[in-house]
C-alpha cells in the first residue's frame, strides 16, 4: 500500500477549515490525482474550543503552532497563520529545518522573506509553495513558472486586490462614494475591519513583489514597489473616467526598465484608468485578474475568485498534491542563488497620457492658475471636465487629461502648484493604460 503523506495544518481560520473540509470532502479523488492519500495528521490555531463547522477531533492538536514543525509523523506543515514575522515565520523556518516541506498562503512572509525561505528550503532539500499566497485559486505562479517557462516574460500585471476591485465597481455601479462602499464591503466580509492593506495597496504590492520574482527571475524587492491605494478616489473620478470611456481599477504592474542601458525593476500599484476594450475593464467585484505578456507566448489572462475559503484551499490543496507526486521545484521557478538583484527603475522619463482630478474653490482665476503650472511643466492638455456646482463647501471638481508626456513633468506641474490657494485637496494623478 502506497503510503500517505501526512501534512500539519496551522491556522484554521476560513481558508484552514476550508482545507480541512476539501481534503474531507474530496479524499479519493484528490488521492486519484495525488498517487497517494492526504492525510492530516495534526492541526493548531489559537482557540481550541471555537466552532469552526467541522469536525476537528479526530485529528492531534498543538497549542503551539511551532511543534508542528518536529513531529515525526508529520510530512508537510500548512502555514495558514499570516503575518510577515512572528508565529508565521518561526513555524516556517522550523519546518524546513526539520526537513519538511512548507506550504503557504502567506503573501506578507513570501514577500518578506521568500527568497531567505527558498534558499533554505533548496539547501534542505524540501518543497516550498505559495500558489494561494496570489490570486487565490488563480493558478497564476504556475502558469507563469510553469506554462510559460520558456518565455522570456517582458511585463506582469493586474488587478490583485479583490477588496479595492469590489469598491470600485460598486462605485462604479451605484454612484456611491469610497466611505459607504467600504463599509459595505465590511459588513458583507469583503473587507476586514481593518482595511488597510487592502485599501492602501499594501496588499496588492506584497503579490506584485512575488510575481515579479517568477516572472523575471529576480530578487524579491516589495520595499521598492512603489504604492499607492484607492482611498482618495471619489465618486466624481469614477463619474468623469466613465464619461472619457474608461473604468477604475487598482493595478499592479510590474516590468524589466532597459531605458537608461541597465536593466532595472519596475513595480507599481496605484489606481489607473483602464479603457472599456481593456480585458481588465470587465473585471467587476472580489476578482483578481493577472495579464502576463511574453515573447512568444504573447498575451495571457488569468482571472478567477482571488479569495476566499474555497478557491484558496482549492490552492493550498494543489500545492499539497504536488509534492505528493514528489514535485519540488524551486519556489520561484529558478534556484534563489540564480533570481538577479536588480535595482529599482527611476519613473520620471516613462511617457504616458495621465488624469488628474483638482478639488478648488469655485471662484475666478482657478483655471488660469492650474493651466499655467501645466504650461511652465510642459504638460500639453487633451480634454478638461468641471463637474456641476458647487458643493456645501462652495468647491468644485476640475478634472483633466493629459496628452502623451513624462511623468517627471507632470510631476513638475503638481510641485508648481503645491500650496496653491487654488487648491483645496491635493490633486490626485491617475495614468491610464493604453488599449
Amino acid at each position: 500500500m502506497v503510503e500517505p503523506l501526512n501534512i500539519a495544518l496551522a491556522g484554521l481560520g476560513t481558508v484552514g477549515t476550508g482545507v480541512v473540509r476539501l481534503i474531507e470532502t474530496n479524499a479519493e479523488l484528490i488521492a486519484r490525482r495525488a498517487g497517494r492519500p492526504i492525510r492530516i495528521a495534526a492541526v493548531s490555531a489559537r482557540d481550541r474550543s471555537k466552532d469552526r463547522g467541522v469536525d476537528l477531533s479526530r485529528y492531534v492538536w498543538e497549542d503551539d503552532p511551532a511543534a508542528l514543525a518536529s513531529r515525526g509523523d508529520v510530512d508537510v506543515v500548512v502555514e495558514l497563520v499570516g503575518g510577515s514575522d512572528g508565529p508565521a515565520l518561526t513555524m516556517a523556518r522550523g519546518a524546513i529545518s526539520h526537513g519538511k516541506g512548507l506550504v503557504t498562503a502567506n503573501k506578507a512572509m513570501i514577500a518578506h522573506h521568500g527568497l531567505e525561505l527558498a534558499a533554505a528550503a533548496e539547501q534542505a532539500g524540501v518543497p516550498l509553495k505559495f500558489e494561494a499566497a496570489v490570486a487565490g485559486g488563480i493558478p497564476v505562479i504556475k502558469g507563469l513558472s510553469e506554462g510559460a517557462a520558456a518565455n522570456a516574460i517582458e511585463r506582469v500585471y493586474g488587478i490583485l486586490n479583490g477588496t479595492c476591485n469590489y469598491i470600485l465597481s460598486t462605485m462604479e455601479d451605484t454612484g456611491a462614494d469610497f466611505a459607504d462602499v467600504l463599509a459595505d464591503a465590511q459588513r458583507l466580509g469583503y473587507a476586514e475591519a481593518d482595511p488597510t492593506f487592502d485599501i492602501e495597496g499594501v496588499d496588492a504590492a506584497h503579490k506584485l513583489s512575488i510575481l515579479a520574482a517568477i516572472a523575471f527571475g529576480v530578487r524579491l524587492r516589495f520595499d521598492a514597489v512603489e504604492t499607492m491605494g484607492i482611498s482618495r478616489v471619489k465618486a466624481a473620478d469614477i463619474e468623469q473616467a466613465h464619461a472619457l470611456g474608461y473604468v477604475v481599477r487598482l493595478i499592479g504592474t510590474a516590468a524589466i526598465d532597459r531605458s537608461n542601458g541597465t536593466a532595472r525593476l519596475y513595480q507599481r500599484v496605484r489606481p489607473h484608468l483602464v479603457p472599456f476594450g481593456h480585458p481588465l475593464a470587465h473585471v467587476d467585484g472580489p476578482t483578481n485578474a493577472v495579464v502576463a505578456e511574453g515573447n512568444f507566448m504573447g498575451r495571457l489572462l488569468f482571472q478567477g475568485a482571488g479569495a476566499g475559503d474555497g478557491p484558496t484551499a482549492s490552492a493550498v490543496v494543489a500545492d499539497i498534491i504536488d509534492i505528493a507526486r514528489g514535485e519540488k521545484g524551486a519556489a520561484f521557478s529558478m534556484p534563489a542563488g540564480e533570481l538577479e538583484a536588480m535595482e529599482p527603475a527611476e519613473t520620471g522619463h516613462r511617457v504616458g497620457r495621465s488624469y488628474i482630478r483638482f478639488t478648488v474653490p469655485d471662484r475666478p482665476g482657478v483655471l488660469a492658475d492650474i493651466t499655467a503650472a501645466m504650461r511652465d511643466a510642459n504638460v500639453s492638455i487633451e480634454s478638461l471636465i468641471q463637474k456641476g456646482d458647487p458643493d456645501d463647501d462652495g468647491e468644485v471638481i476640475l478634472a483633466l487629461v493629459t496628452h502623451e508626456v513624462p511623468e517627471s513633468a507632470v510631476s513638475e506641474a503638481m510641485r508648481i502648484l503645491e500650496g496653491s490657494d487654488s487648491l483645496t485637496a491635493q490633486p490626485l494623478v491617475m495614468q491610464i493604460i493604453g488599449d
